[in-house]
């Protein structure tokens, strides 16, 4: 397995999203918290570089015990990114679509050493 270089960690703190590449392969390394999650850059949908899309909170809407509702909130804990091409969208911890559980990314282990971010590829 070798160690992809995505940057130092306090990177991150500017910008939580950093895009790599090894060769043809493009890797979307995102901070949530302390955690890392890696995807590719590639919608599984029609292959649009969907690390590079908008990033934003889940919305829920609340309802009533009539299930009426009672207007829209972000969910904070449900990060999601959309791909910028036809609007797929995807858990930035699962990597799933929020609609279509089957359809995901495809998924790489990240790494922090000696204050620096590494991807698993290989």
């Amino acid at each position: 397995m070798k160690e992809l270089y995505v940057a130092d960690v306090a990177a991150f703190k500017e910008q939580p999203r950093k895009v790599v590449a090894e060769g043809e392969l493009e890797i979307g390394v995102f901070k949530l918290g302390e955690d890392y999650f890696a995807w590719e850059n590639d919608c599984p949908h029609m292959g649009g570089p969907v690390c590079q899309g908008k990033l934003y909170k889940r919305v829920e809407e609340k309802l009533d015990a009539d299930q009426k509702s009672q207007g829209f909130a972000w969910v904070q804990e449900d990060d999601h990114v959309v791909c910028p091409w036809h609007g797929f969208e995807f858990n930035l911890r699962t990597g799933r679509h929020p609609g279509d559980f089957p359809t995901s990314l495809k998924g790489y282990k990240t790494k922090v050493k000696d204050g620096k971010v590494y991807v698993l590829v290989g």
